[in-house]
C-alpha cells in the first residue's frame, strides 16, 4: 500500500514535445527532488528528447546524476571560494557571479550570472570592465539572467535583456550565448530576432515538467477504516469525534511531504482571506488534508503521521474501503512518492 504518482506518459511526452518547439535550445532544469519525478527519471527524459545539456541545483545534485545523464551538466548554484569540493567531470559547467568566483574558477567552463532585477546574486554593471580581464583565465560559456516571476511595476522582461546586452557589448565582453530564465516563448523569438548573433538557451523546469496539470496524479491507498460515533476518543492525542463517520488510514504523511506546504505569495483579497480563514481553522485543530474523497477534500482527524495520514470521513458519504486509492492534491516539488506508475 503506497503513495503513488500516476504518470500518463504519453501526455507528459507530448507536452515536453510542445515545450522544445516553443523554446529551441532549451536547458531543461532537473534540481530538488526532481519537480517530484526525481532526478533519474528526468535525467532519462532529457536524453530521450536529446538535450545535449542538463541543469542541476548543486554540485551533489551534478555528482548524483552524472551517471545517469552523458551531455553537460550546468550547476545553477554559484561557486563561492571555500566551498567543499565534490570530484566533477570537465563536462560540469559552473555558474558564477562574483569576480571572486571567476577568479577562484581558472581553467574551468562557467557560466557568469549578471545581477537582474530579483537581485539575488550576479555580477554588477559596475564590476564589467574587471571582468573582461578575468574571463581570460576560464572557459566562458555564456552570461546568465534569472528574471522575476511577476512584475508588478509594469517593465518589459525583454528590455531588461536587451539593456544587460547592451551593457555587456559596451563593455567589449562575449555575447555567443546567454541563457534566461522565466521568459515567454514569444519574448525568447524576439530577442533572437534582435540578436541573431547570440544563441538564447531558456532554463526551464517547472513548465517543462509541470506544465500540463492532467498528465500526473497522487494518489494514497486506503490501509485501515475504522468506523466511530460522536465522542469517542481515538488518536495519538485522544480526541474526541465530532460526529459518526470513519477514521480512513491513508498511505502519505509528513515523510512524504504531506502536510508541509511552502508559503506562498497572496493576491487579492479573495486568497487573503481564505488563508486567514485556514488560520483560523487550525487553530481548533481543523486542518483540510490534500486527499479527496467521494468528490470533496476531507479533514485532517489529527496531524499526518510519519507514513500515513488519518482523515475523518462523516458518515453522510460513501464508506471508503481498505484497498482504495484517494486522490491527492500535493506540491510536486515538496512530494516524495512510494513508487511511480506510468500509464
Amino acid at each position: 500500500m503506497a503513495l503513488t504518482l500516476y504518470v500518463d506518459t504519453a501526455r507528459w511526452r507530448a507536452h515536453h514535445k510542445h515545450v522544445l518547439e516553443q523554446f529551441p535550445g532549451i536547458v531543461p532544469v532537473c534540481k530538488g527532488n526532481g519537480y517530484g519525478f526525481g532526478h533519474e527519471r528526468l535525467a532519462e527524459e532529457a536524453t530521450r528528447f536529446g538535450s545535449d545539456i542538463l541543469a542541476v541545483g548543486t554540485t551533489y545534485e551534478a555528482a548524483r546524476i552524472k551517471d545517469w545523464f552523458g551531455g553537460d551538466l550546468l550547476v545553477l548554484t554559484p561557486f563561492r571560494r571555500g566551498e567543499e569540493p565534490v570530484p566533477l567531470p570537465d563536462r560540469v559547467v559552473r555558474s558564477v557571479s562574483s569576480l571572486d568566483g571567476v577568479h577562484g574558477l581558472v581553467g574551468a567552463r562557467v557560466v557568469i550570472e549578471v545581477m537582474s532585477s530579483m537581485k539575488r546574486h550576479g555580477i554588477s554593471e559596475q564590476e564589467l570592465p574587471q571582468l573582461h580581464a578575468a574571463i581570460e583565465d576560464v572557459r566562458l560559456e555564456g552570461f546568465a539572467l534569472h528574471l522575476p516571476l511577476d512584475r508588478t511595476d509594469g517593465s518589459d522582461a525583454v528590455e531588461e535583456v536587451i539593456g544587460w546586452m547592451d551593457r555587456l557589448r559596451a563593455a567589449r565582453l562575449p555575447l555567443h550565448t546567454m541563457f534566461v530564465s522565466h521568459l515567454k516563448a514569444h519574448e525568447l523569438a524576439r530577442l533572437q530576432q534582435q540578436f541573431p548573433q547570440t544563441r538564447f538557451r531558456a532554463r526551464i523546469g517547472t513548465n517543462l515538467w509541470l506544465g500540463d496539470h492532467e498528465a500526473t496524479e497522487y494518489r494514497g491507498a486506503v490501509l485501515d477504516v475504522t468506523a466511530v460515533a460522536k465522542g469517542d476518543r481515538f488518536g495519538y492525542r485522544q480526541q474526541k469525534v465530532a460526529s459518526d463517520g470513519w477514521l480512513v488510514v491513508v498511505a502519505g504523511g509528513t515523510s512524504h511531504g504531506v502536510g508541509l506546504e511552502a508559503p506562498k505569495a497572496l493576491h487579492g483579497m479573495m486568497p487573503r482571506a481564505k488563508g486567514v480563514a485556514r488560520a483560523g481553522l487550525a487553530t481548533v485543530n481543523r486542518n483540510l488534508s490534500p486527499f479527496v474523497w467521494a468528490g470533496k477534500q476531507r479533514w485532517f482527524a489529527e496531524p499526518p503521521h510519519m507514513q500515513v495520514s488519518i482523515l475523518f470521513v462523516p458518515s453522510d458519504a460513501p464508506e471508503p474501503k481498505v484497498g482504495e486509492e484517494l486522490v491527492a492534491h500535493l506540491r510536486h516539488t515538496t512530494t516524495q512518492f512510494d513508487r511511480m506508475v506510468d500509464r
